[in-house]
């Protein structure tokens, strides 16, 4: 009898059925972090093609400090103190105005998480670094891109490698669509990582971004359903001889 997913052993089903759930709960824990992060590039809760251009192509109308106060970081400090920090950015981001009035409320506001520690977010505890976020917003600089490209290519296509051999094992699963959902993952991962760079260069590229995102959804959740299934329902359903084999193999 050929090795599919509905007479694997027991334990090999575990193994399997563990690692396929604690991916999906983290997809569905970066979904909640893309949506507190790009999400709210806009200033508005929920995903948007606004927000993937403000993301990396930028809002070149405002500075980077305005559209972030207005933006992801709204929640962080209070309406008085938001719009005191954005009449500074806008009067010119005067040093002098900076030490006596605007630097206290980073200290109490931002240096918790913006400082010398924290790998991947700028340090306010240096002024430059604040006066640089002052000017125009011209969104993911070219070298994070190219930190969390190289980061996404080698961390996804780890997750779907696993989780394309599982779902190979799968027995009702015509030959070519089996073939086609294995490969959709690095094909969309692909595109999600290269249109990240075409709409760092120009927005209109910013609905790719969501494409390749979804493509790379849909295919996981489509191979997931199908192993679970094939290892704990469709086994059910097989005649008694084919059944017992099952659990011999356990």
């Amino acid at each position: 009898m050929p090795l599919n997913l509905s007479n694997l052993g027991f334990s090999i089903k575990l193994l399997f059925s563990g690692y396929l759930i604690v991916i999906a709960i983290g997809y569905g824990v970066a979904a909640i972090q893309i949506l507190f992060t790009h999400g709210m590039a806009d200033g508005q809760f929920g995903l948007s093609i606004e927000d993937i251009v403000y993301s990396y192509y930028g809002n070149r109308s405002g500075s980077v400090l305005e559209n972030k106060l207005t933006g992801s970081m709204k929640m962080n400090a209070p309406d008085a103190e938001r719009f005191k920090i954005i009449q500074w950015v806008r009067d010119g981001g005067d040093p002098e105005v900076f030490a006596r009035s605007i630097k206290p409320i980073f200290e109490q506001r931002c240096i918790s998480c913006h400082n010398a520690q924290s790998a991947g977010l700028p340090d306010f505890t240096q002024f430059e670094n604040i006066r640089q976020r002052a000017q125009s917003d011209q969104g993911a600089t070219f070298a994070s891109l190219t930190r969390v490209s190289h980061i996404h290519l080698f961390g996804i296509a780890f997750i779907f490698m696993f989780v394309g051999l599982i779902f190979s094992l799968a027995s009702g699963v015509p030959t070519r669509l089996k073939g086609a959902a294995i490969i959709m993952p690095y094909l969309f991962l692909i595109l999600d990582i290269t249109s990240w760079w075409l709409t760092k260069l120009n927005p209109n590229f910013a609905l790719l971004v969501i494409l390749g995102g979804a493509g790379m959804a849909m295919a996981f959740l489509f191979m997931l359903v199908v192993s679970m299934y094939e290892m704990w329902i469709l086994p059910r359903k097989l005649p008694f001889p084919d059944r017992r084999n099952a659990l011999l193999r356990s």
